[in-house]
Formats: structure tokens, C-alpha cells, sequence
């Protein structure tokens, strides 16, 4: 039986309300009145239901799609402004015991170099990273209590959060490992972490067991019900994803948003990231064999047909996707983007882009000093912000202020200033031009005039060398 309220995974994601949410969508995908119905309520900026927002993913008409996209458009104007947020992942370790069909991590892949980075080679990735001028990463690591135990991963976040370079510094590092313990949440939360990110890949539960036929991962009710048990170890903010591809995108669709209304109705707070990754191409691994592929005119409607459906949430798209879909989504509610990404462990330490380990191939492999530019050149403002979580505007707090729209206060500014040092530290002449345009216009859309005159301040005071000044 369907609850959101329960803990159980197969009831807050339930197939027959899945498969009747589906049915519900296909017989209205064409009934006007009803779309217009939810555009309606989608406008009052509350989110819609999992039934709802299929039916507009299930729709047919174009005029309407169009209006879908717009609406989607604009509900990331309203809550994040022309603010797209900039992270790094890396990768820690690619030991796992899991036998994931399609990741090249998996167990049975006996020709992939495996690699574990001890901590000085933590510290010379950072390094790295921070010399690009990176302040946000996303760690991750293949599922191996032997190889990467919760105790690796903690010494890995304190050397990260400890090297201070030049002027660079790691401030947020957000977290995407396997399922775990609520003890082992807690001890996450104890050493400063982020987001827990992690990603169900699939909400269908037959297809998520042949997709995962050995290792812990195949336990589809402890993967599922994971995010449950990393609120009560006291982690606040989480990021949810499915891997689209593995599973017919309309059944994946109707659990992801599932699961955000599972974790309002339980915790009171919805997901804070939402991920929209599509199967690629790796070491051994061939994405055609998955026969749930999606096209970008498809893959461009989920990802509205989410920013209509979760308005607060942050969605993220990474450099699986090339440029040009990239620039598409940021049209569509995308409001977080990967730059400069090397999805192989010791990655950014080496001159040239290894393969040996890559988890999939980068489709997107400018320079984040290009990806900054290419987001200015659109008059988007590259944030590399992270006061919220620094300042504790976390968990309902953030999302109070997110769905008041309060956030924005904080958040423009404090955007500004982190571009700002990104300017005066790491850009290339013709981007930090830009960019100081781009900083003169935007400052007047900052909305009270006291805090207008504390940004010029403090950004004068960036350029005579102080950092890390935040609302």
C-alpha cells in the first residue's frame, strides 16, 4: 500500500501507485484542461504532485511543453536567481565489491587499474583543484569496507578541509558514498560535511536487483531507505539522482519526485539537490546495451518537468553532458554545474587527463576558467558560494528561506564576492574583463541599498587580498 509517510521503501515508493500514476498520465497527456490546471497551481510556487507533474511529462502538445519549459525557466529565476553554483567531484578511491552491470567499478571488471589515494595524494589533488580555484567538491569512492571504510572517508574530508594553498580553500565538501549506518551518518555530519548525496540509479525494484546482482548495494530496501537513516544520524541536507537509462525514464520519474514528497511528509524537508545523470559510455561498459536510452529532447523535459514539479530543490548536471545540453538545462531549471571534472582517481594532480580509472567518459573537458567565462558570456553569475552551510542554513532552514525567497538576500551577494576572489586569483585576462562587467551590472540588482554599499566594500577589500567575506 502507497504511504509517504512510512520508512518501509516499498511503500513510500510503491509500484502499483507508480504504474497508476503512469496510466493516470498516458489517458491525460492530451486533456488541456487539466494541464492547465497544473500550470496553474505549478505558477503558485508550492511544487507539484508525483501524479501531476507526470501528466505534464506525459503531454503531447507542443504549445503546451513550451509553456512547461517557460514556467520552468522562471521558477529558477524566482528561487536562485541567475546564480548557477560551481563543484568539482573527486575521486577518492575505485575499490568496490559491488557488481553494478553499469559502472566499470564493478567487482568483476578484473582490467581497470584499481587505486586508492593515500593522503598525500588527497592533498595534492585539492591542491589542484584549489589552483583552478575550485571552493566545492563532491567526494567520491566505490563501496568497500575493507578498502574505503567510514574511517578513510573521515581522514579524506579533514585533510581536505585542512590545506590552505596560496588563497585557495575547499569550504563545502558534499559527499557521495554507499548506503550506510545511521551511526556512520553521524559521524559524516561530526566531521562538517555538506550534502550526502546518493543516487538510486533505479526506482523499479526488479530491474535495480539485476542491475545490482551482487554485493551489498542489491539490498533495494537499505539503498533506498538510506537517506531516511542519514536525517536521523543528523545530516540535514540530501541530494537525491536516478541514472536515467537503466529504466524507462516515465516509471523513474514518478519515483524520484516520490521520494522527495516521502522525505517532506517524514522529515519536513525535501531534497536539496536533485541529480540528472544519463548512462555513458565507459571502460567496459557500452550504453547502448541499455535499452532505456533517452534522447536530449526528452532528457531537456524531465529535467523542466522536475524544476515545475520541486521548485526549492538545486538540480545539478555534471560534464557527462556536452556543452551544448549543458546550455539547454540552464535554461530549464538547472541551478548547479561540474567544471574542469576528472572522473578518475589522482585525476587532477596529472597534466594529462588520465583513463585508466575513469568512472565514464567527460563529455564537457573545458577549463573551469572557460565554464566561467562561457556562464558569464550568458549573463549567468558563477557562483562559488557556500555561506549557507558555513553559516548554518541548512535543512529547514535553508528551505524556509529558499521557498520564501528570502534566500536571495544572502545569496546574490554572496555570490558576487566569490566571484570576485575566483577573478583576482585564477581567471585569464579576458574572463576576469568580463567578469568585472558583470559584477558592475549585477551589483544594482541587489535589492537594499545598505547591503549594496557593504558589497562594494568588501569588494575592494578582495582586491587588496582579504577573502572569504560572506552574508
Amino acid at each position: 500500500m502507497y504511504n509517504p509517510k512510512s520508512l518501509k521503501a516499498e511503500e513510500f515508493i510503491n509500484h502499483e501507485e507508480i504504474l497508476e500514476t503512469l496510466e493516470y498520465a498516458e489517458k491525460n497527456k492530451n486533456n488541456v484542461e487539466l494541464i492547465d490546471k497544473i500550470l496553474e497551481k505549478a505558477k503558485e510556487l508550492k511544487g507539484l504532485s508525483h501524479r501531476e507533474a507526470s501528466v505534464l511529462l506525459a503531454c503531447e502538445i507542443p504549445e503546451k511543453i513550451n509553456e512547461v519549459y517557460a514556467l520552468a525557466e522562471q521558477i529558477k529565476k524566482d528561487f536562485y536567481g541567475n546564480r548557477i553554483v560551481i563543484f568539482a567531484p573527486l575521486y577518492l578511491s575505485n575499490y568496490c565489491v559491488n557488481g553494478c552491470v553499469y559502472c566499470p567499478y564493478h567487482h568483476q571488471n578484473s582490467h581497470i587499474v584499481r587505486k586508492k589515494l593515500t593522503q598525500e595524494e588527497v592533498k595534492a589533488e585539492v591542491i589542484a583543484l584549489q589552483d583552478m580555484g575550485h571552493k566545492r567538491l563532491a567526494i567520491e569512492a566505490g563501496e568497500d569496507p575493507v578498502n574505503n571504510p567510514i574511517e578513510y572517508i573521515l581522514d579524506c574530508i579533514k585533510t581536505i578541509y585542512s590545506i590552505q594553498h596560496k588563497n585557495g580553500a575547499i569550504r563545502r565538501v558534499n559527499v557521495n558514498i554507499a548506503a550506510t549506518t545511521v551511526e556512520n551518518y553521524k559521524k559524516l555530519k561530526d566531521a562538517g560535511i555538506g550534502t550526502y548525496i546518493l543516487f538510486q540509479e533505479t526506482y523499479h525494484k526488479e530491474s535495480y536487483e539485476q542491475l545490482h546482482p551482487t554485493g551489498p548495494k542489491h539490498n533495494y530496501a537499505y539503498h533506498t531507505e538510506a537517506m531516511d537513516r542519514a536525517m536521523e544520524g543528523g545530516i540535514d541536507d540530501v541530494g537525491l539522482g536516478v541514472l536515467f537509462g537503466l529504466e524507462m525514464y516515465k516509471y523513474e520519474f514518478a519515483g524520484l519526485l516520490m521520494h522527495a514528497e516521502h522525505l517532506e511528509a517524514v522529515h519536513g524537508v525535501g531534497p536539496h539537490t536533485i541529480s540528472v545523470p544519463r548512462v555513458k559510455k565507459a571502460d567496459d561498459i557500452d550504453p547502448d546495451t541499455f535499452d532505456n536510452g533517452i534522447s536530449d529532447e526528452i532528457f531537456e523535459k524531465i529535467a523542466a518537468c522536475i524544476r515545475v514539479a520541486v521548485p526549492y530543490t538545486g538540480m545539478i548536471i555534471s560534464t557527462r553532458e556536452n556543452e551544448k545540453v549543458r546550455k539547454q538545462m540552464l535554461h530549464l531549471g538547472v541551478s548547479q554545474i561540474s567544471g574542469a571534472s576528472r572522473t578518475s582517481v589522482g585525476g587532477y594532480a596529472e597534466k594529462e587527463r588520465p583513463h585508466d580509472t575513469e568512472q565514464f567518459d567527460v563529455s564537457d573537458q573545458r577549463t573551469l576558467d572557460e565554464v566561467v567565462k562561457w556562464l558569464m558570456d550568458m549573463d549567468y553569475i558563477p557562483s562559488f558560494c557556500t555561506a549557507c552551510y558555513r553559516e548554518g542554513r541548512t535543512g529547514d532552514r535553508f528551505m524556509a528561506l529558499c521557498k520564501s525567497k528570502q534566500i536571495q538576500n544572502c545569496c546574490h551577494p554572496n555570490a558576487l564576492m566569490t566571484l570576485k576572489e575566483f577573478l583576482e586569483d585564477y581567471a585569464s585576462p579576458k574572463t576576469k574583463e568580463v567578469g568585472e562587467k558583470l559584477i558592475e551590472k549585477e551589483i544594482e540588482n541587489i535589492g537594499k541599498d545598505k547591503v549594496k554599499q557593504i558589497v562594494r566594500e568588501r569588494l575592494k577589500k578582495i582586491e587588496q587580498g582579504d577573502r572569504d567575506f560572506r552574508f
